[in-house]
């Protein structure tokens, strides 16, 4: 995804992928999984010097673009990551700075808290027991004469337990409201839940009656639903961004054993079985790679066709990702299904990214919905 015809952005992903491979090897990871952390602190601090939280803020709110597309320049940096399948609030911090961008009204302070790496903030989305809908809360927000309370339960918050603020959807007089939450309020409580990934945390937040003022809401109600929308896309193609940096580092060094391993007196790799496996993994890459540009390009510019695209890209790249890592423990014969070996910490977080922000079922009839929607509106036009 990298701009090769501009210098700047080739400085920002050099700069990017040496801090990754220096401050966030995969022993890092394991170091981190071992003392039950997520991420450290001051690693997270200088992550956001390096522009990561900037991107998605306009420059007269703090933020800004080595490229002048923030939302390309996100995606990149959610490939490099992938590589290494890095720990940190990437994720979380980029979808509520991604609301507050929307609707900066109350929040210039947060919003410079955010950028600077002071404090994490996280999407409080899902629900227990509940499939992906970021339209449809059952956590509610009632009116008061100060502000609002809050009354319900969050689950799947990635980063909830290490977060500062939490941007919780809410139900608010029959409209779906966001609402800008401090962890640290009377009436919230934080669990941690086990995730299948070595360092991605999450929590399942109660709120007891939460009161804040009306300085919490993000957005009108008018607003919200777009709001939402670029929320969702933002998620997902980052899910998507990852996938790929992901995919493109496990089958590179697979491919590699192929041809370093040698039965017979000769390489594995060079066995046409082998081949042949080789050749589909790498047509399954090219097309997951195709279709995450495609929804990285139609979400910076902000076109119609950005949430078909994302679920396209969502729906191939979470539905091939897994199986193609499967594949590639299998190619390793023994060794690829030890825990010493780092094809697992790979599976793991693709693992999760396939079932997170919608399963490929989700977002396969997410695709049968809007193009039969754009079919009835062409008919009727």
């Amino acid at each position: 995804m990298t701009d090769a015809a501009n210098p700047e952005v080739l400085l920002f992903a050099s700069t990017t992928q040496s801090f990754l491979e220096k401050e966030a090897s995969l022993t890092r990871l394991r170091e981190l999984h071992d003392a039950g952390t997520s991420f450290d602190r001051d690693w997270w601090r200088r992550a956001a010097e390096l522009g990561w939280t900037n991107l998605l803020v306009p420059e007269d709110l703090g933020g800004g673009s080595v490229s002048g597309d923030g939302v390309k320049d996100l995606a990149l940096v959610a490939e490099l990551a992938g590589k290494v399948v890095a720990p940190g609030p990437l994720h979380p911090v980029s979808t509520v700075l991604a609301a507050l961008a929307e609707a900066p009204e109350n929040h210039g302070d947060t919003i410079e808290s955010l950028v600077s790496g002071e404090t994490v903030g996280a999407w409080a989305v899902y629900e227990p027991g509940k499939r992906w809908s970021s339209t449809q809360p059952s956590v509610t927000a009632t009116p008061t004469g100060s502000g609002f309370r809050i009354d319900g339960v969050k689950d799947r918050v990635e980063a909830g337990a290490d977060s500062a603020l939490l941007l919780v959807v809410a139900q608010c007089d029959g409209a779906v409201r966001q609402f800008l939450v401090p962890t640290a309020a009377p009436g919230v409580r934080v669990e941690r839940q086990r995730s299948i990934d070595m360092v991605k945390s999450y929590a399942r937040v109660h709120f007891d009656g939460v009161e804040v003022d009306d300085s919490a809401l993000v957005g009108s109600a008018e607003q919200t639903p777009a709001i939402l929308a670029r929320q969702n896309q933002i998620a997902v193609m980052l899910q998507c961004a990852e996938i790929v940096g992901v995919l493109d580092t496990v089958l590179d060094f697979t491919i590699q054993w192929g041809f370093d391993r040698h039965s017979f007196g000769r390489p594995i790799g060079s066995y046409q079985a082998l081949k042949h496996k080789y050749a589909d993994l790498k047509i399954w890459f090219e097309a997951c790679l195709a279709t995450t540009n495609a929804a990285v390009a139609e979400v910076a510019a902000r076109s119609p066709r950005a949430e078909m695209a994302v679920s396209v890209a969502k729906s191939y790249c979470a539905e091939h990702a897994p199986g193609m890592l499967q594949d590639c423990i299998q190619l390793h014969g023994g060794i690829g299904v030890t825990w010493e070996h780092d094809l697992h910490l790979y599976l793991r977080r693709v693992t999760l990214y396939r079932s997170l922000f919608g399963t490929p079922e989700e977002h396969n009839l997410r695709v049968y919905t809007l193009t039969k929607a754009g079919g009835e509106l062409e008919q009727a036009s």
